[in-house]
């Protein structure tokens, strides 16, 4: 049951930073780039991914700190 938590409280963690992230990163490079600059495909595909890995990398910072701090076991 303890598993099923962790995973959880991850992928809660995991959805919530990415959508910051997306709201950020989109309206950066919204400003920086202009509108345009998202609809080209090769483009919105390196915004995903950066998003992604971000995302991931935030997750895994987060949860280690908060195994570190004994909130989360795992």
């Amino acid at each position: 049951m303890e598993n099923v938590w962790t995973i959880t409280t991850a992928s809660a963690l995991f959805l919530i930073l990415g959508f910051l992230l997306y709201k950020g990163l989109g309206a950066y490079v919204r400003n920086a780039f202009g509108q345009k600059w998202l609809k080209v495909w090769g483009n919105k595909v390196y915004f995903w991914q950066s998003v992604l890995f971000t995302s991931i990398a935030s997750t895994v910072l987060v949860m280690y700190v908060l195994k570190w701090s004994n909130v989360v076991t795992f």
